[in-house]
């Protein structure tokens, strides 16, 4: 690229350091420190508030707007350009004119080749340069990344809103408007909120998952997704999947895991000691956000409890990846493996019924020394989400 177009496009980009009026401070911005040293990683699904997160960072550390040095790679003026030598070039022009310790904040990396033998070359030259990456792909990490830089790179999930950032966005923000708005920043600004979210929906298909794998048809990654969106917290199999879309198992497997490394969904196994118990069980699947879940659903899909469930499995989620099921003449809705032993959920809409506690009874009699069950209800949730597991 020729180098004064590469200053003009940076040019257009150093007026993202504004903050909006309305901005919710993140709970990462205190998780995230920048260090020369050690490459900050931040992945969450499109549309989260990666980039808003960038400007909260760029403040919080007290960085400069000559200091910050800000690029997404999904600007349409750098088709063609996506690789290493992008970065170089960027790299170049940006300390040319600064003697300063910059930050680079390099949003949407993963659409760049090669970036991250770039990246580790960078950080073995001891530039003395911070470096802020973000994706909306948990494959991120993978590879020449994750084996290259052990030790010198740190991860970080953004989630769309939780309730605690939606009540300061949404005053006064009750939980049933949380569930059916969802926590999408942008949507909470909309007029028709419903027509965003099923775009976004469309956006994450399109571009995170079905460019990704080189999928023929956009049209039956849709429908598989939306099949999952609308059972969640039900088991799903990849016979039963395929057999709805016309897909083979095989085919299916590798759709769901790429809708899984987009954050669109999340499977949650079946738990067990065994591994070979858990492969037998299918998986149940969650949603990222209730709201988009609920635009893209039938009628018949927009069921509050599940929702709710999924409400609680994103509680769960931000905080461990270690998420499970058991199911044996009744089910235990969710069970968290935590260093201090395993910690059996129930979830219910309502006031629990005796089915919730003959479950429980079961998994006991299978795990005696498991840690007392929680329960959670609507008028539970603000004390759940404040549990440390």
């Amino acid at each position: 690229m020729e180098t004064a177009d590469l200053q003009q496009i940076l040019r257009d980009w150093s007026g993202w350091s504004a903050q909006p009026s309305n901005t919710v401070s993140r709970n990462l911005v205190g998780e995230c420190v920048l260090t020369p040293d050690v490459v900050t990683v931040i992945q969450g699904v499109r549309r989260c508030g990666k980039s808003t997160l960038l400007r909260q960072l760029m403040l919080a550390n007290g960085i400069a707007d000559s200091q910050a040095i800000f690029i997404n790679f999904e600007d349409p003026r750098l088709l063609g350009e996506l690789d290493a030598a992008l970065l170089d070039d960027i790299y170049a022009v940006s300390t040319a004119s600064s003697q300063d310790r910059l930050t680079f904040f390099l949003d949407e990396i993963q659409n760049v080749a090669n970036w991250q033998p770039w990246l580790n070359t960078r950080l073995a030259m001891n530039s003395g340069h911070c470096f802020v990456v973000t994706g909306s792909n948990s494959q991120l990490l993978g590879g020449e990344l994750a084996s290259s830089l052990t030790g010198r790179h740190l991860r970080h999930e953004l989630f769309p809103f939780d309730f605690a950032e939606f009540q300061q966005r949404e005053r006064p923000g009750d939980l049933e408007q949380f569930i059916r708005r969802g926590g999408f920043p942008a949507v909470l600004d909309f007029p028709q909120p419903e027509k965003l979210l099923q775009q976004y929906f469309l956006d994450i298909v399109e571009k995170d998952i079905r460019e990704r794998i080189s999928a023929k048809s956009s049209r039956l990654l849709q429908a598989m997704a939306r099949m999952v969106l609308e059972s969640v917290g039900s088991e799903l199999s990849l016979r039963r999947i395929a057999g709805a879309i016309q897909l083979s198992p095989e085919t299916v497997s590798l759709y769901l895991q790429a809708c899984e490394d987009a954050y669109l969904i999340f499977s949650c196994r079946y738990f067990a000691y065994s591994e070979a118990k858990r492969v037998r069980h299918n998986r149940k699947y969650y949603a990222i956000d209730t709201g988009l879940r609920r635009a893209v659903s039938t009628r018949s899909g927009r069921d509050s409890g599940k929702d709710f469930e999924n409400l609680v499995y994103l509680v769960l989620r931000r905080s461990s990846a270690d998420i499970s099921y058991w199911k044996g003449r009744r089910e235990v809705d969710f069970v968290v493996n935590t260093p201090r032993g395993v910690t059996p959920i129930q979830v219910t809409y309502g006031e629990p019924k005796p089915r919730h506690e003959e479950a429980l009874e079961e998994f006991f009699q299978h795990f005696p020394h498991a840690n007392e069950a929680v329960f959670v209800t609507p008028e539970t949730f603000d004390a759940f989400t404040a549990l440390e597991l």
